[in-house]
């Protein structure tokens, strides 16, 4: 039995024998295949949104696999072409990568090297389209919030978010560090009926105990020594619209009794008044720990709780949604290009996979500091790597395998380096045959591009 359809891919070849068995092939491993004799009846069937990916024949008669790959990422920019190779046509195909072929593949092959090549390919494809989604997206929301992700997990959320946006109820935000707290106070924000008023954010573990009651409540002028004006405070100044208090549990105990009268009342007196304001507004709160466990220890007021508990929106971590990571990586590596003006490369896919593979505990906010630290030409780091004891701890760490690949690619990239990219000056002297030269190059994750002045 064949998977669920994974896609459509396009196969060209003149020969008829080569057409069925990949068609076999591949959908044995759930791609959806239309095959073509010629490529000139391929490209009238794609379009820059076309979902889908090629592999071709480099040599036919009317038209060659790559005229065809040319074509076709004029019409579909970043299209993957998978390309079919003779013995005879190896220094063709390397060429053909430069020019931007995804892969090659050498006749005759087996089966799962094709379908390894159109699984990364595919990957490729969904990404591509999946990012200038989120491009349209973000033009269209004009700098709103934006949740970025596809998995289950974040349309869960963003379920939740729909459904309870317009009640204007109080929201309780429960998540780890970095998991996008405020960034979800905000979507409930412009969802709701409230969205024309302000959105205001106090960030209570940020905020000096001695100051923290004026900035919240604010004061009438003299209510206390260096109160020369009166000052709206953070809770008025929300009246209409959203009041966001991240960290609450860091607030001091003090206030959270006059914060339990604001919740029930709807009502704020500054400091130095005796008068009661009317506040229509919004509460949402969002904490990293468990609110209950810090009631019953008396680090938080169980009133308090109890109150804000009537509708908890837990957000999913980092690890509960490693498909998004891709997506997200893409997203802050596109903004943080145009941030410090540097070309937005997208990563390997060896280096996608150390994203997927790590355990990300500082959660979006770590993902967000790789893309940027990638932007500016760090390579893949966490936050919790040590740079600066990064070579002590590779060297220990790593198997002997692992430390002959090391000094392998070194060598390798030693000498592109000496010969500014030049192939065919670097194979000779290492003395290797091209391909082989080209297969570590892959291996490695080497780009010539990247050597030549």
């Amino acid at each position: 039995m064949s998977e669920p359809d994974k896609g459509i891919v396009f196969f060209v070849d003149d020969e008829e024998h080569i057409r069925i068995s990949g068609r076999q092939t591949l959908e044995l491993a759930g791609y959806q295949v239309e095959c073509f004799s010629s490529p000139s009846k391929v490209l009238p069937r794609l379009s820059a949104q076309w979902p889908g990916i090629i592999v071709s024949d480099i040599k036919m008669p009317d038209m060659d696999g790559l005229t065809l790959m040319s074509k076709a990422q004029e019409i579909a920019q970043d299209l993957p072409v998978v390309l079919i190779t003779g013995h005879g046509d190896i220094a063709m195909a390397v060429q053909a990568i430069r020019d931007g072929a995804y892969d090659f593949i050498e006749k005759p092959f087996p089966a799962d090297l094709l379908v390894d090549a159109v699984n990364r390919a595919m990957e490729k494809r969904n990404l591509v389209l999946e990012v200038q989604t989120l491009r349209r997206e973000l033009g269209s929301r004009q700098g709103g919030a934006l949740l970025v992700g596809k998995s289950p997990a974040m349309n869960r959320t963003r379920d939740i978010i729909a459904n309870i946006a317009d009640t204007g109820a109080d929201v309780l935000i429960f998540g780890e560090t970095g998991t996008g707290k405020e960034l979800v106070a905000r979507c409930l924000h412009e969802q709701s009926t409230r969205r024309d008023g302000h959105f205001v954010a106090v960030n209570c573990g940020a905020m000096p105990e001695t100051i923290f009651e004026s900035e919240l409540f604010g004061h009438e002028q003299g209510a206390f020594t260096g109160a020369q004006t009166q000052r709206i405070g953070k809770i008025e100044h929300a009246a209409g619209g959203t009041l966001f208090l991240d960290e609450i549990e860091s607030m001091p105990l003090g206030l959270q009794v006059k914060l339990l009268r604001v919740l029930q009342e709807r009502v704020v007196e500054r400091l130095g008044s005796n008068q009661l304001i009317p506040v229509n507004l919004r509460v949402v709160a969002a904490t990293k720990t468990d609110l209950r466990k810090a009631s019953e220890k008396n680090l938080f007021r169980e009133d308090l709780y109890y109150r804000l508990n009537v509708m908890v929106l837990p957000l999913p971590t980092m690890r509960q949604r490693r498909e998004d990571i891709p997506l997200l990586f893409h997203h802050f590596v596109e903004a943080a290009a145009a941030r410090y003006n540097r070309p937005a490369e997208a990563p390997s896919a060896a280096q996608l996979s150390e994203l997927m593979g790590h355990s990300w505990p500082g959660n979006v906010r770590e993902l967000k500091n790789a893309a940027e630290r990638f932007v500016l030409g760090y390579g893949i780091t966490f936050d919790d790597s040590h740079p600066f004891d990064e070579t002590d701890s590779m060297a220990g760490a790593q198997s002997l395998p692992e430390q002959v690949e090391s000094f392998e690619r070194s060598v390798i990239v030693q000498e592109l380096q000496r010969q500014k990219g030049n192939i065919k000056a670097t194979l000779e002297r290492l003395g290797l045959p091209r391909k082989t030269l080209y297969d570590k190059m892959r291996k490695y994750d080497l780009d010539r591009r990247a050597f030549t002045e």
